[in-house]
């Protein structure tokens, strides 16, 4: 997953808002806040990277083809015929 998708962007806006007001308030210099901004980023992505893989659904196994058996077979059990 990039880094550069939209909902990623706009998560790290977010994120980087309170950052972005320490700063315009005085609390934080230029140079922390420019050395916060990625770390934005980065917990953005990782929070989109770990809903979005929570969130995909289950797979099911597909079913199987014709004259696949999912059981083993039993010593009383005809062999089977492959598929053509």
């Amino acid at each position: 997953m990039s880094p550069l998708r939209w909902e990623v962007l706009g998560l790290a806006f977010v994120l980087a808002l309170p950052v972005l007001a320490l700063g315009w308030r005085g609390d934080l210099t230029l140079d922390d806040v420019v050395n916060r901004l990625p770390w934005c980023l980065a917990a953005a992505w990782g929070a989109v990277a770990l809903l979005t893989a929570v969130a995909r659904p289950r797979t099911t196994p597909s079913t199987p083809e014709p004259g696949v058996r999912d059981e083993p077979l039993t010593p009383s059990d005809p062999e089977p015929t492959p598929a053509p």
